[in-house]
């Protein structure tokens, strides 16, 4: 079994002895379906990769690693209701399998039981988490307040876009990494590198899913390809494509995003021709390979070994070549 396989297969282990029975039901059952929905499980294997990099047994970052699973699962039962979606993972969502109020009011114990974690470590590490968490959790909202701002403005810039990205998505997976680093008492100018690396790593990430929603494959992908477009999302690849485009090409663009047709797939395939055609499909691409580059550039900053920073280097470049 290769790293990353362990780290999946022990967390989920962890992560069913803690899917348990609460009372009332009525709170904690939602609680439990959001959390055994499935999912990448991407943030709490960074934790434990994190940790074990850092020399330290992975498994004593098991706690650390679950609370942000729940948090970000948190996150996603409240972004659920604010988008109104029907569906999380294929299934239904919280707040449509039950109701609004209970979605808003498990959510909120969620965010609660992920501190808790936190009170399995010594004092001097639950402090440094908790200080990370609380600074991660507040930017996550900040970045999500962005990204509902931009529903409505026409002006959003690129560094505008990046800076929401890395705020709603980014910093999260740079804190998972970094509360491995924190579990495992490693030196601060460590727990900083590691969490930028994560930071990168994440803005790639969002960049690549921002592509595969236009360009991946449906049969792998596992979300509707084209729904941002259909959603009018000012994505990286539409801020893009409005930079390059000629007046023609933003015209046609700007009039696909004012409109709601009753075909979703030719306004799809016109978008994503133009998407091709200004090189912002291109451009995007490139994005990607960037960040993920400046990731693995400050690896050779980290006191960890040659095989660990393969493994992390391994780990990035499956995430800038997925197509899922």
């Amino acid at each position: 079994m290769n790293h990353i396989q362990e780290y999946q297969t022990t967390f989920l282990a962890h992560l069913d002895n803690y899917v348990k029975e609460r009372h009332p039901k009525n709170l904690y059952d939602p609680v439990n379906y959001i959390l055994i929905l499935g999912g990448k499980r991407l943030r709490p294997v960074l934790t434990l990769l994190a940790a074990d990099c850092f020399g330290i047994d992975y498994k004593r970052a098991l706690d650390a690693a679950l609370s942000v699973e729940v948090f970000h699962n948190f996150s996603l039962v409240h972004d659920d209701i604010m988008d109104d979606a029907p569906l999380r993972r294929g299934k239904e969502t919280v707040h449509e399998k039950w109701d609004t109020n209970t979605g808003i009011l498990s959510g909120d114990v969620m965010l609660i039981m992920a501190y808790q974690l936190f009170e399995n470590y010594k004092p001097e590490t639950f402090q440094s988490l908790a200080k990370l968490f609380s600074k991660t959790a507040t930017e996550v909202c900040e970045g999500q307040q962005y990204d509902v701002d931009f529903e409505t403005r026409t002006d959003v810039t690129i560094d505008e876009y990046l800076k929401m990205i890395e705020y709603k998505t980014a910093v999260l997976v740079g804190a998972a990494m970094q509360m491995g680093a924190i579990v495992a008492d490693a030196k601060v100018e460590d727990q900083k590198g590691i969490y930028d690396f994560g930071k990168y790593l994440g803005i790639a990430f969002q960049l690549q899913d921002d592509y595969l929603d236009a360009f991946g494959n449906p049969e792998t992908f596992g979300k509707q390809v084209g729904g941002d477009i259909i959603e009018n999302k000012k994505t990286y690849l539409y801020l893009k494509a409005l930079e390059f485009a000629s007046e023609d090409q933003r015209s046609k663009l700007i009039e696909e995003f004012n409109t709601q047709p009753t075909n979703n797939k030719e306004k799809v395939e016109n978008v994503k021709r133009i998407f091709t055609d200004t090189g912002a499909k291109a451009a995007t691409k490139e994005a990607v390979e960037m960040y993920t580059e400046k990731a693995f550039s400050l690896l050779k900053l980290l006191n960890v070994s040659e095989e660990k920073k393969i493994v992390l280097k391994q780990f990035g470049l499956g995430l800038m070549t997925r197509n899922v």
